[in-house]
């Protein structure tokens, strides 16, 4: 290593214990937020090829990565649009730049409670320009801690990775959550690959981590989602975080074929686009920006009905609602719970 790399390591390790020791401990949490609502809402936004997934519940937020360093602008716009001017929670599940890239935009234009990322260091700069974006307002980081619980309005979210102190593999080191509403439940995983996969089920219950939606790790690589570990979250449905036609080969096709075996259901940011789940504590509904049908290679079919009429029509129907009162499911029964009637036209 020549000396220039040397100190340019040695500089980063400073920054990054001077915001884990010395900045402002008392963080308020109070401020206008997005969308005031009694359901939880989970976005996970179309960044391309990264992560970020927005989560608001009871006028709390939680924002998990931001994409590379290009999608900055495009979170900060989405979370806008969504009259956002707080982030109570803000988590940067490892210091890969399709994760982290966007964060420094985001803490420059919003409020900021408390941040929360892994304690490991990365050469980069655009590592070293979230540290400094936090440094220049003085936000202090908070390490995870496997087990921690943490409320967010009256939902729960819990830390499960990681377990390790280090690893040779950055993605390890991916913050792992599972958010808990009443009978619902979501997991989001970072980039965590099938050895924190092992770690997270050796320190839970089976039991305890059962999901009804799964953030696919790693984009739909085959380092992640091991046969175990999708056995112990049985999820329904998977949501995966990807760019169209990226160079990895994402999503891979065993990972597909895994999902597809068991019966998931898939949505993918590359050809659905931003996708929005609401869960009320018992049912989950979808809301997709791009009505491409994902899970035809499955044998299923989403239900698209109209959140002003109650009226349930298929994918196919020449009467579709507005885009915006479009509301999707994975089943006729799903809707039915939720009010909905057949329309008499299409009669799906």
């Amino acid at each position: 290593m020549n000396i220039r790399k040397k100190y340019g390591v040695i500089l980063f390790l400073i920054l990054f214990l001077i915001l884990l020791f010395t900045s402002c401990a008392n963080i308020s949490t109070t401020g206008f937020h997005a969308g005031q609502t009694t359901d939880l809402k989970v976005h996970y936004i179309d960044v391309g090829q990264g992560d970020a997934i927005f989560i608001q519940k009871d006028g709390e937020t939680m924002l998990i990565d931001a994409g590379d360093n290009e999608s900055g602008k495009v979170v900060v716009d989405y979370l806008k649009k969504n009259h956002v001017s707080k982030i109570d929670y803000l988590i940067g599940t490892h210091p890969h730049s399709d994760h982290i890239g966007g964060l420094d935009t985001v803490i420059e234009n919003f409020d900021i409670g408390k941040v929360m990322m892994p304690k490991v260091t990365h050469t980069s700069k655009t590592f070293e320009d979230v540290l400094l974006a936090l440094k220049k307002k003085d936000l202090k980081l908070i390490l995870p801690k496997a087990g921690d619980t943490y409320g967010l309005g009256d939902a729960k979210w819990k830390i499960l990775a990681p377990n390790g102190e280090e690893y040779d593999n950055f993605n390890n080191y991916s913050i792992v959550i599972q958010l808990l509403y009443k009978n619902n439940s979501f997991l989001f995983t970072g980039d965590a690959e099938s050895q924190s996969e092992k770690e997270i089920l050796q320190a839970n219950k089976k039991n305890s981590l059962i999901s009804d939606m799964l953030k696919i790790g790693h984009h739909g690589s085959s380092t992640s989602t091991t046969d175990e570990f999708l056995q112990a979250i049985q999820p329904k449905v998977a949501v995966i975080s990807l760019g169209k036609e990226n160079s990895y080969g994402h999503p891979h096709k065993e990972i597909l074929e895994k999902l597809k075996k068991n019966q998931v259901t898939i949505f993918r940011t590359d050809l659905n686009g931003t996708i929005i789940a609401t869960s009320d504590g018992e049912q989950i509904t979808f809301e997709i920006e791009k009505k491409q049908e994902v899970n035809k290679e499955n044998g299923e079919t989403l239900y698209i009905g109209n959140k002003n009429t109650k009226v349930l029509h298929t994918k196919n129907c020449n009467q579709l609602p507005a885009k915006q009162n479009q509301i999707y499911f994975k089943n006729k029964e799903q809707a039915f719970k939720q009010g909905y009637r057949l329309h008499e036209a299409c009669q799906p």
